[in-house]
């Protein structure tokens, strides 16, 4: 027996990829609804060998539908979570709308999926951040070996993190550029292509972009609220793929040998770490895949405990839909029980 999933923003880059990855790993489904703006009403979509044509989400009832994946920012949220919980579907929202909301639970299932158990208090879980969501995969298996105290992170994070429109002004402004076109920046705050850009999100009054404090306040919730952050987020001309550089200090010794072991058996972590020319991965690399690939694991010398290592994963995938489907998967194992 399966569940009846509705997608929400089925049109959208990670509503497609939720599609696809609950396909690619067999979730049982026993009926799926495709749900989009009134604008996109009709437009196909693929789910495994499937067409699905595109349903209005403002006239949908979703009564009897067991989950609800939800992929359309945090305005649409605001209106149509609220909705489809009191309804009855336990909605998996990918927006930043209910992250920060103590009774709602955020959750990256190889992290803290006892977490899963306060969905009752509203029907409702939070997907992380995207940087966030492969850091703590990380993290994690490291804290519970020798405690972290703090980690300082510098991200390298693709367009793709910014939607088809970030996707789409690095491609055309590539293009232009080679034929003496002016790029004119548009989603982005200063020229993507050939460029970095040291802001993601608004700032706020401490300097920090809300980026920054995403990372920050969301790595306390998710893995212990103790652990002290401090966050550097940099927009990249990348396509797809999420980088980040992680120095981390730990209350306990904990030598790169074993931190290499620890993160080799851990779920979710694939260690690609050769001390050799091209012995790590790259964005390139991990797009389309579902790991979060851990390279350059290396002692730290200027502070005591520390190690640094590089962090690498397709964000639209574990940052985004991948994770929706495995808190689905959670979910099913743990508290609906009907597969």
């Amino acid at each position: 027996m399966g569940y009846r999933v509705a997608v929400a923003g089925a049109t959208g880059s990670v509503g497609r990829e939720m599609l696809n990855i609950l396909a690619e790993r067999g979730f049982p489904v026993d009926e799926i609804a495709a749900l989009a703006s009134r604008r996109s009403l009709g437009t196909e979509v693929s789910f495994g060998d499937t067409t699905l044509k595109t349903k209005d989400i403002e006239e949908f009832d979703f009564s009897g539908w067991d989950i609800a994946l939800f992929a359309i920012g945090s305005g649409p949220t605001k209106t149509y979570g609220p909705r489809a919980a009191i309804a009855g579907s336990v909605v998996i929202d990918n927006s930043s709308l209910y992250r920060y909301e103590p009774v709602i639970p955020q959750i990256v299932p190889e992290v803290n999926p006892d977490a899963i158990e306060q969905v009752k208090n509203r029907n409702i879980i939070a997907n992380p951040n995207c940087s966030t969501a492969q850091m703590v995969v990380a993290l994690k298996p490291l804290h519970d070996r020798a405690k972290i105290k703090r980690v300082v992170v510098s991200t390298y994070q693709s367009v793709s993190g910014a939607g088809k429109d970030g996707m789409d002004e690095l491609w055309n402004q590539t293009k232009g550029l080679f034929v003496t076109d002016e790029p004119t920046p548009n989603k982005f705050q200063k020229q993507i292509a050939f460029n970095v850009i040291p802001q993601i999100d608004v700032f706020m009054e401490d300097g920090s972009t809300k980026e920054e404090w995403k990372m920050v306040v969301e790595t306390k919730k998710i893995v212990d609220t103790s652990i002290k952050v401090s966050a550097t987020c940099v927009r990249v001309p990348v396509f797809v793929g999420h980088s980040e550089a992680v120095n981390i200090e730990f209350e306990e010794d904990l030598s790169a040998e074993e931190a290499r072991e620890i993160l080799r058996e851990a779920p979710g972590c694939l260690v690609v770490d050769k001390r050799e020319d091209g012995g790590y991965i790259t964005p390139v690399e991990c797009a389309g895949d579902y790991a979060t690939f851990i390279s350059r694991i290396r002692e730290d010398i200027t502070v005591e405990n520390g190690l640094s290592m590089w962090v690498v994963s397709d964000n639209l995938r574990k940052g985004a839909a991948l994770n929706a489907v495995q808190i689905a998967e959670l979910l099913g194992q743990r508290i609906l029980k009907k597969g």
